[in-house]
């Protein structure tokens, strides 16, 4: 039986909760596993929550301007992933080993690790709880907890993966499996699927659809290719440029695109997917499949739809142009958890950086926060294996591009930018804090004009 951990109180309460869940060390040892898994402090001026995009990227900006012994970062996993790279994955493009990196040479040095899972929220005592019980106060909170998979909502999912043909980019156990499904199809249905939820990267359950046309073409395979994308969506992407020209590419390499098609069960053993249709409700639909792509039900993370920050849907409520909280002025948000109505992408995180580096700014000198946040994202719509649609747009859906030439067109160096420049950008200047989105660039392009 674990043992009780009693909710913090005081310093030795905290040790002896500490002691409590690591257990008895060897002789010498033992200040090396509090380090590394308990607070050294109960109080920090900046509290983190998620060691992800947003979570790093915000936790270097706030080193520079508190100090680093005055922010910590709460977060349980290990690894660090750069997940735009799992479209290339997923196609053979790209070795999943490139797109991780420990965790710990990613936090910026001095900043503390608290190796714990977040728990509960209470935003009126201006604190947070952890899996081990403790208790960690903080002056102003950074919650980038990201989006929660959903593969259990689809029946048969996730045990379904275990079973060869099947699929997905999205999660770091089975974005291998999309690339082996991707070798093994011989003939019959190759199916994409997009879910009745947000999710994040909302171009990536068609990317994968077009790097494996291009694949069935590259090993002649194409012929014996029946490509499905059954989406619950009723367009094909939100932004009407973009759109227009990826109609033209389905029309072109002869895609099926079903709309308002939900996956709800898959039958791994059978080779069968089951969808229901949105417009008549009850009505399903049985596809057998030699290989099947899942985009799994999203959703905010747990802790936050239980607790007092989330809005009506569940996720962090907060002001749509300063990123901070609608109720609580010293709780700020950023990245896929929040309720921003924008694309859910590392892009976005990076454009959302900067404008809470000023917000956050302003509210520690007791000023209004000025700077607006214009719901900026990007979406490089990989369309092969050397061409990408890059597509950068706002909270209005209106093509907001940076570079001086049309966006709308299939082009080899935007290929080029995402899947070699990009992640140097990430690793080397966003998550150092030094990357807030190309709106500087755009400015210079267009020769000053947004």
């Amino acid at each position: 039986m674990a043992p009780l951990v009693p909710l913090v109180s005081g310093p030795r309460t905290r040790l002896f909760a500490c002691l409590l869940r690591l257990g008895t060390p060897p002789a010498g040892s033992l200040q090396l596993h509090i380090g590394a898994q308990c607070p050294e402090k109960s109080y920090y001026e900046v509290l983190v929550l998620g060691g992800g995009s947003g979570g790093i990227t915000m936790a270097a900006r706030m080193k520079r301007k508190v100090g680093a012994e005055n922010v910590a970062i709460v977060e349980p996993s290990e690894r660090h992933y750069y997940q735009p790279i799992w479209t290339l994955v997923g196609a053979g493009a790209k070795q999943l080993s490139s797109s991780s990196r420990p965790m710990a040479s990613v936090i910026p040095s001095g900043v503390e690790w608290i190796r714990s899972r977040v728990v509960g929220l209470n935003p009126d005592k201006n604190s947070i709880l952890t899996d081990n019980g403790m208790e960690i106060s903080y002056k102003y909170l950074i919650i980038a907890l990201g989006i929660q998979l959903h593969y259990e909502k689809i029946k048969g999912l996730p045990e379904g993966f275990d079973h060869p043909k099947i699929g997905s980019n999205y999660s770091v156990t089975t974005v291998e499996k999309t690339w082996q499904a991707l070798q093994d199809f011989k003939e019959g249905n190759a199916i994409f699927t997009f879910p009745n939820t947000p999710v994040k990267c909302a171009g990536a359950p068609q990317k994968i659809m077009y790097l494996s046309e291009a694949y069935f073409r590259k090993t002649g395979k194409r012929s014996k290719a029946n490509i499905i994308f059954n989406t619950s969506l009723g367009a094909i992407f939100g932004v009407k440029k973009y759109a227009d020209a990826l109609l033209e590419i389905i029309k072109e390499r002869d895609l099926t695109v079903n709309y308002k098609q939900n996956l709800i069960e898959v039958r791994a053993d059978k080779q069968e997917a089951v969808f229901e249709n949105l417009d008549k409700p009850g009505e399903t639909q049985v596809i057998s499949y030699e290989m099947l792509h899942v985009t799994p039900p999203m959703g905010p993370p747990d802790v936050i739809k239980t607790s007092p920050v989330a809005d009506a849907a569940g996720w962090v409520d907060v002001d749509k142009e300063t990123l901070q909280h609608k109720r609580y002025p010293n709780v700020f948000g950023i990245g896929d958890c929040t309720s921003l109505p924008t694309s859910k992408t590392a892009a976005a995180v990076a454009a959302q950086s900067g404008i809470l580096d000023r917000t956050i700014s302003l509210i520690m000198k007791n000023q209004l926060p000025v700077k607006k946040y214009d719901g900026y994202t990007s979406c490089p719509l990989v369309t092969g294996y050397n061409r990408v649609i890059l597509a950068e747009f706002d909270y209005n859906a209106q093509p907001l591009e940076t570079f001086p030439f049309n966006q709308g067109k299939e082009r080899l160096s935007m290929y080029i930018m995402k899947a070699d420049f990009m992640p140097l950008l990430y690793w080397n200047m966003m998550l150092r804090g030094y990357w807030g989105g190309p709106a500087f660039l755009r400015k210079l392009f267009h020769l000053g004009m947004s």
